[in-house]
């Protein structure tokens, strides 16, 4: 039997998520059962795509469920194994509950060296965060030399990423992010060849116009609304977009219209593709290896922002979903 703390959905948001929404509980496990492992969270990952997991409609994954524990990405160690694949003193990486410790039956589960990197990078440069820029940058959005390429939430865990993979195949990059600071790291750091504050800027096609005189071949979408809308207008013919996210939308309590002049995508001849990188884990391997060397070779960059205890995870989403985080969110459990 284990004491443990977890964070439960109380209650479904309508438009903010508030703190209502969440719930702190003291529960006891059991012990494992046969192919059960008992893990104890190190540091849980948050992220923009579990706001519409907060909702009833099911989308690309299956709604939290009410009272219930939240989940995410973490990694832990095992403290209990009767799973064959895990030993006691095991580090893995898998979708933990909110919570310090979680009951599991192995599925999904995969074990990391805890030595190859601090850990919390397996939640984002090494992660599903890196994973999903490399997948963008290089199937959907393919820059190259002479071209330019868009990142919308430039400083964020997947943006990040996208802008210094696109920069490395060769594009100009531009890209947007929520204040000076981040947009100077971007620029300093990140390699980006510019970058605007989209919280200063409010006229978003003339800040696009003088930052990317040539027009946009491709472009790594996080943000959704009216940047995205812009940006949309602006495409040269045989744009490509990676629609990764849309995060200005996901509290709307009605959803926001498409962009205007859809026939554009047929004039300018665009792919336009939405995508769930969890349909492409059979790259994982691949992806590792590549990034893995860059970042080796110190040529790949990353920020996080790292909030300490369970008990600040609600907090720290719902600043999430302000863009209040620099870089990649995660929680030092404990």
């Amino acid at each position: 039997m284990t004491d443990a703390l977890q964070i439960v959905l109380a209650k479904r948001p309508a438009g903010d998520v508030t703190a209502d929404c969440f719930r702190e509980e003291s529960v006891t496990l059991p012990a494992p059962a046969d192919g059960q492992v008992l893990i104890r969270s190190r540091f849980l990952s948050l992220d923009p795509y579990m706001r519409p997991r907060m909702t009833e409609l099911r989308s690309y994954t299956p709604p939290f469920e009410l009272d219930r524990p939240l989940t995410g990405g973490s990694v832990g160690e095992v403290v209990e194994s009767r799973n064959p694949r895990f030993a006691k003193g095991d580090t893995v990486m898998g979708m933990l509950n909110w919570a310090s410790h979680t009951l599991h039956d192995g599925k999904g589960l995969r074990k990391i060296d805890p030595a190859a990197a601090p850990l919390s990078a397996h939640l984002g440069v090494l992660g599903m965060p890196a994973f999903t820029a490399w997948y963008g940058i290089t199937r959907i959005c393919k820059p190259k030399a002479g071209e330019t390429a868009f990142v919308s939430a430039a400083t964020g865990a997947v943006g990040q990423v996208a802008g210094q993979l696109a920069k490395l195949a060769g594009a100009r990059v531009v890209g947007c992010a929520g204040d000076e600071e981040k947009c100077q790291w971007a620029v300093r750091e990140a390699g980006y060849d510019a970058c605007f504050n989209h919280r200063a800027e409010h006229d978003y096609g003339a800040v696009l116009d003088r930052l990317c005189p040539q027009g946009i071949d491709s472009d790594f979408e996080n943000v959704g609304g009216k940047i995205f809308h812009a940006v949309f207008a602006r495409l040269n013919d045989f744009g490509r977009l990676a629609f990764c996210g849309a995060i200005s939308e996901y509290q709307d309590a009605k959803p926001m219209a498409g962009p205007p002049k859809m026939f554009t995508i047929v004039q300018r001849r665009l792919t336009i593709q939405g995508f769930i990188v969890s349909d492409h884990v059979a790259l994982m391997g691949e992806f590792v290896a590549e990034v893995g060397d860059l970042l080796k070779a110190g040529k790949l960059k990353s920020r996080e922002t790292i909030i300490d205890g369970l008990a600040k995870a609600p907090q720290a989403f719902m600043g999430l979903l302000k863009g209040e985080n620099f870089g990649k969110l995660v929680v030092k459990v404990g």
